[in-house]
């Protein structure tokens, strides 16, 4: 892939999240709308194109977290909203100054899923709760990959919190199909990309039945 080449040829150990989710983009991943800009004029096409409320994020192969660092701003409503936040960023940032302007996606349900690259098994695939108790709860299950249909529908019951696919307080069941291709193709990243070592896309919110990458980071070999 190219920007995958563009970034081994640059020597980087990571890819940006605009660049991490073209990847997932490529294998049918759905990923938020957004479009990255570096100056103003381009954050107000970009506000046309979207629509409110936006996400504003710095936007590095440099940054992995972005919390806590001034680097994100969420639930943006108007223009001058966006501006102030642009601005912010902007001046948080160390060298570089793009900045990912993406749709702001509504939805309760948080999950994970990634990809690693193990020495003896070669890519496995993780799925579970995602958001800030990813790490806490480590609610989580694995498969090697190659995925079939079953392994991924496997891996979604295999989770303590699993009810949470499932039409809950108002909202309706995650469309595990979908779900389903999504870990398979995740699997398919690392098989056909050996450049690939690492893949965390967390938050995936569920936005009412859709699975959609919310933040994606791809870590190379």
């Amino acid at each position: 892939m190219e920007v995958l080449q563009k970034a081994a040829d640059e020597g980087r150990s990571a890819l940006s999240e605009y660049e991490s989710k073209q990847v997932l983009e490529a294998y049918h991943i759905p990923i938020t709308r957004e479009r990255t800009v570096t100056d103003e004029d381009g954050l107000r096409a970009a506000m046309e194109e979207i629509g409110f409320p936006l996400v504003l994020k710095g936007c590095s192969s440099n940054i992995a977290h972005k919390t806590g660092k001034g680097l994100i701003e969420v639930d943006i409503r108007n223009a001058d909203e966006a501006l102030d936040a642009f601005k912010r960023i902007v001046a948080n940032m160390a060298e570089e100054d793009e900045v990912l302007v993406q749709e702001m996606i509504k939805g309760q349900r948080e999950l994970v899923v990634g990809l690693t690259r193990d020495p003896q098994f070669g890519p496995c695939v993780m799925f579970g709760l995602g958001g800030i108790f990813t790490e806490v709860l480590k609610d989580i299950s694995f498969r090697v990959a190659p995925l079939e249909k079953y392994d991924a529908l496997e891996m979604m019951s295999e989770i303590k919190a699993h009810k949470i696919l499932d039409a809950v307080r108002g909202m309706p069941a995650a469309d595990r199909d979908l779900l389903a291709d999504i870990l398979i193709n995740v699997g398919r990243i690392g098989l056909e990309n050996d450049a690939v070592k690492e893949i965390d896309i967390n938050p995936l919110i569920l936005s009412g039945s859709k699975p959609v990458a919310v933040d994606a980071l791809v870590v190379l070999e």
